[in-house]
């Protein structure tokens, strides 16, 4: 590295080459970061990232993860009830599910449960071990869902089912069996969305109500998870205070309030209007009304038309009058399987007279302009109506019906989960379901699964740099070897540079000063020096 005007380069490559010898030390896997104190991470590589079957570190109502192909067998139920009005033939739950690895799986042992058929019904569910009470503790849902193939229409949410007698047979799953809370991802063409729907019941006579959040389809850059065929983590958090929270890939999404955030809202108005309310006769709500004094002025023809030919036009110079605009094509020649008496007397195609091409032919018209005297039809302009009593609506009467719930959070409790679905697109994979009352159960459970496949994934996805900037980021004091690196030889090189060009600048003028004090030498001299720059003898 020797670069002109630099006095010293050989002092800088030395300076160079000890702090590139820095950063060797600092990169991981390197003898600058000894093994017992700064472990290079586990996430150099695919095969490097171990896996193991995760365990909650807390209680959990269910914490399913799929590995143990066997204890899923157990623990899981496929429907074999039918949809309600469909046709016998669409009514089966008969889609297949298969408990597998993800086909661009980056963790040995880890398995998924797999929706295998397009354009079935799928139905499956699992009970909790132990139904989850809506008390003084907050609900956590959370699990993976990962479109293998994408995704054109169809559903990845859970259901989970409400501990009531209609769900103790999971063998009868269906459509209209009664959940609590239904969450997961939708989408169909275009339209997609996060569902967050949960079903209150009314104080008053028990029956019960769908409540969707009304910003399903406001979560941002949620169209990417249908098409990026990545795993992707959803996690729904209920707070005692009537709070939620929905978090996507463990990035916060949405906050809010079960009482304000939903449609139809938990509360009915305390007011209702009248159903046998009319509205009286003589109610006028015409705003404005033609003006009864206004009349037609003299000059106003309703019989003149919008467009009139134009007066001025002049028929063009050399304009056929009497040639026709189509004439018998010429070139045309009777077909040899033409038969008279089946297809009648064979005439040649019309084709546009070339004659009329120049300038024009047949019956000249002028052209039509717009009516100067054209007004239409006259109307009354229209003035405000003195006998405008507004809008009429009925009047308001206290709700029959009304109910005031003030902690909507205590919804009827949950005894299972389960999958009932129906999609275009197969290959959709669910993994590691929990729920549980603690969030950071619901975290260390990501950290165990959904966080080292996004690793692996990043590992076989991301360049060197990315690479770089990741293992930075865990190992921040790294940076400041960087700057180090870096910016320490820009500093010398911009040292050395203007170093010389100031020592230039000196001798430049240390010489000027000399010239211009020196005696001039004698002629003869000055003329023996230019023929010995020519090359010539004195």
């Amino acid at each position: 590295m020797h670069l002109p005007g630099m006095r010293c380069p050989r002092e800088l490559q030395v300076m160079y080459l000890g702090c590139a010898f820095l950063v060797i030390l600092a990169l991981p896997g390197s003898l600058g970061v000894p093994e017992e104190k700064k472990p290079a991470p586990k996430t150099e590589t695919p095969q490097a990232i171990v896996y193991n079957i995760p365990k909650p570190v807390g209680f959990a109502h269910i914490a399913e993860h799929f590995d143990d192909v066997e204890a899923f067998k157990e623990r899981w139920v496929l429907s074999e009830a039918k949809k309600d009005g469909a046709e016998e033939s669409l009514a089966k739950y008969d889609g297949k599910w298969e408990v597998e690895a993800s086909s661009k799986s980056h963790l040995r042992g880890d398995l998924g449960l797999v929706l295998k058929s397009k354009a079935h019904h799928h139905a499956i569910a699992s009970k909790l071990s132990k139904p989850f009470t809506f008390d003084h503790k907050p609900f956590v849902l959370q699990y993976e869902v990962q479109f293998q193939e994408g995704q054109d229409c169809g559903g990845a949410y859970l259901k989970l089912l409400s501990n009531l007698d209609e769900n103790k047979d999971l063998k009868q799953f269906h459509d209209k069996s009664p959940y609590t809370i239904m969450f997961g991802p939708d989408k169909c063409g275009s339209d997609h969305q996060l569902h967050f729907i949960f079903r209150h019941r009314n104080p008053r006579n028990g029956s019960y109500e769908e409540k969707h959040w009304k910003k399903s389809k406001s979560v941002s850059k949620f169209d990417e998870i249908f098409k990026d065929k990545k795993p992707h983590l959803f996690t729904l958090v209920l707070s005692p205070d009537n709070k939620f929270e929905i978090l996507v890939d463990q990035r916060s999404e949405a906050k809010g309030s079960l009482l304000e955030d939903f449609e139809p809202p938990v509360n009915p108005p305390k007011e209702v209007e009248d159903p046998n309310d009319k509205r009286p006769e003589d109610w006028d709500e015409r705003e404005k009304v033609p003006d009864p004094n206004a009349v037609k002025p003299d000059d106003w023809d309703e019989d003149a038309p919008r467009e009139i030919p134009d007066p001025d036009a002049k028929k063009p110079v050399g304009w056929l009058d009497d040639e026709p605009k189509l004439v018998p094509d010429a070139t045309a020649e009777r077909p040899k399987d033409w038969d008279d008496d089946m297809d009648g007397d064979w005439e040649p195609p019309l084709v546009n007279n070339p004659k009329c091409e120049a300038v024009g032919c047949g019956e000249w018209k002028p052209p039509m302009i717009s009516n100067p005297r054209y007004k239409g039809k006259w109307r009354a302009p229209l003035v405000d109506n003195p006998n405008y009593k507004g809008k009429w609506k009925p009047r308001k009467i206290p709700n029959p019906d009304f109910f005031e719930d003030q902690n909507p959070f205590r919804m009827t409790a949950i005894a299972a989960v389960g999958l009932e679905l129906w999609s275009m697109s197969d290959g959709i994979l669910f993994d590691n379901i929990i729920i549980t009352d603690d969030t950071v159960v619901a975290d260390q459970w990501a950290a165990d699964t959904w966080v080292l496949k996004k690793e692996a994934g990043d590992l076989e996805t991301d360049g060197m740099f990315m690479r770089l900037v990741k293992y930075t980021n865990k190992y921040p004091w790294l940076w400041a070897v960087y700057v180090i690196v870096l910016g320490l030889p820009l500093v010398l090189i911009i040292t050395f540079c203007c170093s010389s060009s100031q020592d230039k600048k000196v001798s430049a003028a240390a010489a000027q000063h000399k010239k211009a004090t020196m005696p001039p030498w004698p002629r003869k001299w000055r003329s023996q020096l230019q023929l010995k720059n020519r090359g010539l003898r004195l």
